[in-house]
């Protein structure tokens, strides 16, 4: 990977040595929307493939400015997956680094050839988009930006405002030294520098870093061309005479950017220059000279005051003498507080007849807005993902930061106490979730008001929400939770308001909820077929332990088994019964013929015994 350092001159007589950097400085450059590692002209600089990143859409890229790298591909991200979409890049080293977004152009008739968007650099709005950016060979086409990372990450933001998609055609983050662009008082404590412009006085044409064969640490910054104030006075000189650095100065402004200069040749002639900005801002202002007029041979020779906006911010700058020698960079800087749309540098000679001046630099001071305590961002991602969030919600980057894009459904404040935001509220009523609430949403414990009331989230509510001390307001209405109400919400001491109609929960209700109710609370359980215990419910019967509720639940089954065996017996017995009487009646004939039969032979044996004693009783027979 090509690792480019960057070093910048620092203000005027205050002069810090240069660290020395055990290993190369930290070098990222992303090529949006590339399948592969692509290597661009003329440098060969390697730019890293972002196929992996699931946000956005991959496109073919127009390119829209000569500044812009030599790339294909871009991404944007259609407003259907949110108005926040962001690069949010991890294990980045903590320290100094400057962050260059380079916009694109979708290469499709049917796209918006123009978006206008605005970008977030670490929850700090830097830049919006101006109209007709695209037709600009300017700093219009990308943004530049200097910044303190001081937690590990990157965290870069593209924030729709309703004029098409943001498209990103790279990135760049490039770590540099961590004393560059020193300003003076505020200096890395909540300060971000955006580059306005730079300009090279006197030069034909705008050029690169490398063109300007810059040092290594930033050789790729772009300088756009001055070749004239605009007045008749105004001459170029230039040369080839080697420029030496101010012994203050470390070797970040190439020696070329010090060969040329706009000189005034008019005796007592003012050199000066307006620039259109942005008015009620703060800049920093960066003066570039070297004294390579051969007229001019030591010190005391040229002498001239420093105006902006009329008023005098360097007197009597002497160019030999405060470098130290001719041909010797001398860069001075002043803070600029701009209230209308102008701001002027006017060069006056007080001794000799002529002023000069090799290049201009412009930076915004942007103050860095406090961003959201990270336990609570990743609750909030955790609640994202474990309900369904659509995508149309966004929910990308800092919920509270930039205050002009927070994230929907989501209410901030600020803490002054841990100089943080913090979230106070959560608005997501139908917004079609489902899923379970998770037990992380009691790490949003700043919280005052939940309303995740008409979706469908099932499962239990979380116990854990009574741990949220400062809750006032809690709305779960119309979802589908089930199971009782924790106890823990009986501690919420601050609730006022308690929604848990049309749902599907039983059991009792907390006795603290139901005294509550006598204090002014308004509490709704309506629509929970399964709840009981204050006025307005049923009543609960007697309540048993669990050891009961299983020992009536064995007994009812051994009672079952019980009547079923006995109702299984007396079916069998009444079939036997039923049986042998079909069998009776089946052989009933038969068996009255046998009884008249055995009835015949008793008769006749009873008659015979009759004759018999007869015979006897009256002797012998006279015929025998």
């Amino acid at each position: 990977m090509l690792k480019i350092e960057l070093l910048l001159l620092l203000l005027p007589f205050y002069f810090a040595p240069m660290p020395s950097f055990a290993r190369a400085p930290y070098a990222l450059r992303i090529s949006c929307g590339a399948r592969d590692d692509v290597h661009s002209p003329p440098t060969n600089t390697l730019w890293y493939k972002d196929f992996a990143y699931t946000g956005g859409v991959p496109a073919n890229a127009t390119r829209p400015s000569f500044i812009t790298p030599s790339l294909d591909t871009l991404r944007y991200f259609p407003l259907s997956e949110g108005p926040e979409n962001c690069y949010n890049i991890n294990k980045v080293p903590r320290g100094h680094y400057l962050v260059r977004i380079y916009f694109g152009l979708v290469e499709e008739p049917s796209f918006d050839n123009e978006p206008l968007f605005d970008v977030s650099i670490e929850g700090t709005l830097i830049y919006s988009l101006p109209s007709g950016w695209s037709s600009h060979d300017d700093e219009q086409a990308f943004l530049e930006g200097l910044i303190f990372l001081k937690d590990g990450t990157a965290s870069l933001c593209f924030h729709s405002t309703g004029h098409g998609d943001p498209a990103i055609l790279a990135i760049e983050i490039l770590q540099i030294d961590n004393r560059a662009y020193y300003f003076g008082k505020g200096y890395g404590q909540g300060t971000i520098l955006r580059t306005d412009r730079r300009l090279s006085c006197g030069a034909k044409d705008p050029k690169f870093g490398v063109d300007y064969s810059a040092d290594h640490w930033g050789g790729d910054r772009f300088w756009n061309s001055l070749p004239t104030f605009g007045q008749s006075s105004d001459q170029v000189i230039s040369t080839t005479n080697s420029i030496k650095k101010a012994s203050q100065a470390p070797n970040f402004y190439p020696e070329a950017l010090y060969q040329t200069a706009l000189i005034s040749t008019d005796t007592q002639s003012d050199l000066a220059y307006a620039m259109e900005v942005e008015p009620t801002r703060n800049y920093s202002l960066w003066l570039h000279f070297a004294e390579i007029d051969p007229s001019v041979t030591g010190v005391g020779e040229r002498v001239f005051d420093v105006l902006i906006n009329g008023d005098i911010a360097f007197r009597d700058v002497d160019i030999a003498s405060m470098a130290g020698d001719i041909n010797t960079a001398l860069v001075l800087n002043t803070t600029v507080a701009v209230s209308g749309r102008s701001l002027t540098i006017t060069l006056h000679p007080t001794k000799g007849n002529h002023a000069i001046i090799n290049a201009i630099e412009l930076l915004e001071l942007v103050l860095a807005e406090s961003k959201t305590l990270p336990d609570e961002i990743r609750a909030l991602q955790r609640l994202k993902n474990t309900l369904g969030l659509p995508l149309r919600l966004g929910w990308n980057g800092d919920p509270c930061v930039p205050e002009q894009h927070p994230w929907s459904g989501v209410d901030c404040q600020y803490d002054r106490n841990i100089s943080k935001h913090v979230i106070d509220g959560l608005d997501l009523d139908n917004q079609g979730l489902r899923g379970s609430l998770p037990n992380d949403i009691s790490r949003l414990h700043h919280l005052q008001s939940i309303n995740l009331s008409g979706n469908s989230i099932s499962g239990l509510i979380p116990s854990s929400l009574g741990t949220i001390n400062s809750l006032e307001t809690l709305d779960l209405s119309f979802n589908a939770f089930n199971g009782s109400i924790p106890e823990s919400l009986g501690q919420l001491t601050s609730l006022r308001r308690l929604e848990l109609n049309g749902n599907s929960l039983s059991g009792r209700v907390p006795a603290a909820l139901g005294g509550r109710l006598l204090h002014g609370a308004s509490f709704n359980f309506t629509d929970n077929a399964g709840l009981c215990g204050i006025p307005g419910l049923p009543p609960c019967g007697p309540r048993l332990s669990v050891g009961a509720k299983i020992g009536i639940a064995l007994g009812s089954c051994v009672a079952f088994l019980v009547i079923v065996t006995c109702l299984t017996c007396w079916w069998k017995r009444r079939q036997n019964i039923l049986r042998a009487q079909r069998i009776a009646a089946r052989d009933a004939p038969y068996a009255k013929a046998r009884t008249h039969f055995n009835r015949d032979v008793q008769m006749t044996r009873h008659h015979g015994h009759e004759h018999s004693r007869t015979a006897a009783e009256n002797g012998p027979s006279l015929l025998a």
